[in-house]
This record gives structure tokens, C-alpha cells and sequence, in this order.
């Protein structure tokens, strides 16, 4: 079960409840991955909503190892996400949202 306080968001993934969390080495490998230059320029690749398939799989596959699973970008593009594309975009907003956003004020 997620927990919004640490910053977790639930995904349910080949009908499996998947927690995800964006660790600081989760945060070091989607940099890297998507050749952000900072942590603010990650979250404002995000925000500014021109965001590419390729992009949202690297995120939500660095938020579920971030969380403790294991999955490559690879699996979860095949894989079946509840919600579809609009179901995955907003796991991967809520999950950044939940990460940039000061402890004791993160809701549910």
C-alpha cells in the first residue's frame, strides 16, 4: 500500500498493485536517462506537458524500482497499466508532485 506522506503513488501493472517512489537514486538514474541537466529541469520536463511515451516509461519504471519492485522500461511498455496512457500519465504526475512537494504538506 502506497504511502502519499513518503511520497509513494499505488500503479497497478498487469493487474498488480505496483508502489512507486522517487528515491534520490531513482531521481540520479531518470536524470541521466533523460539527459536532465537538474532536479528542477526533471520536474520542469514534466511539467510543461510535452512529455513523450518513451519519457513517461522512464519515469514510472524509476519510480517502481525507486519503490522496491523491479521492472525494465522495456516490461512495462508491454505491460497493461489500469487507466491506459491517461491512467499512466497521471500516476506519473501525482508520483512527481508527491516528490517535489515539502513533507507534512503532501495529501492523499
Amino acid at each position: 500500500m502506497a504511502n502519499p506522506q513518503r511520497g509513494e503513488v499505488a500503479i497497478r501493472i498487469d493487474g498488480r498493485e505496483q508502489v512507486m517512489r522517487l528515491t534520490l537514486g531513482a531521481l540520479a538514474e531518470l536524470e541521466v536517462r533523460l539527459e536532465a541537466t537538474s532536479l528542477l529541469g526533471l520536474a520542469e520536463k514534466f511539467e510543461g506537458g510535452g512529455v513523450s511515451a518513451t519519457e513517461l516509461i522512464a519515469l514510472l519504471a524509476a519510480g517502481v524500482r525507486g519503490g522496491g519492485g523491479s521492472i525494465t522500461e522495456g516490461e512495462l511498455a508491454a505491460a497493461d497499466i489500469d487507466g491506459g496512457p491517461v491512467g499512466a500519465m497521471k500516476a506519473g504526475l501525482t508520483l512527481l508532485s508527491r516528490t517535489f512537494q515539502p513533507e507534512g504538506t503532501r495529501t492523499p
